[in-house]
């Protein structure tokens, strides 16, 4: 039963400027860059016949390549942090493409996602770090940024049942085209 999701990919050169930011935050689990990615949709472990209905479907995706610019950094976690991660500025063009896929999933009869829609990066998971730890993190490299690059594709990423992190898989990959 795999464990599925959608994304894009990182850039090598954004990528090695995101390793760069690892160290320095006490109780964190950094995200190997090979494994950096930006989440479209999150499906989960699904049967193999849902699997190929999903990577048929995804297959009729026609979006121009998405402009992809990364500015700031934050973290998620009510109360206690859970991940550090750099903002990806939303657009109207990466919205539609997620919103797209959204549509896509609910027509398969799977749940619709309970979150909205927030693009990021994530490069650490924080397994005991305070709050007093990630602020400091990020008061001292919240100013992050990467010079923008386009996303050419979209993937279908398998992972591994686990915490999170990777290794992740691609088991499709759609062009974005005009």
């Amino acid at each position: 039963m795999p464990r599925l999701f959608t994304g894009l990919e990182i850039p090598s050169q954004t990528g090695l400027m995101l390793s760069m930011l690892r160290g320095g935050l006490r109780g964190a689990r950094w995200i190997d860059p090979e494994n950096y990615h930006i989440t479209l949709r999150f499906i989960g472990d699904i049967d193999d016949r849902t699997a190929d209905e999903i990577a048929d479907a995804l297959d009729r995706v026609r979006r121009k390549p998405v402009e992809i610019r990364l500015t700031g950094l934050g973290s998620f976690g009510n109360g206690k942090p859970h991940a550090v991660w750099a903002r990806v500025e939303p657009t109207p063009e990466l919205n539609e493409l997620q919103a797209e896929q959204e549509r896509i999933i609910q027509r398969l009869n799977l749940p619709p996602e309970r979150r909205k829609y927030m693009p990021h990066v994530t490069i650490a998971r924080c397994r005991t770090s305070s709050n007093e730890d990630v602020a400091k993190w990020l008061s001292e490299r919240g100013n992050f940024q990467a010079p923008p690059f386009v996303a050419g594709r979209f993937v279908l990423f398998s992972a591994k049942a686990s915490v999170g992190g990777g290794p992740y898989l691609v088991e499709e990959a759609y062009p974005l085209a005009a």
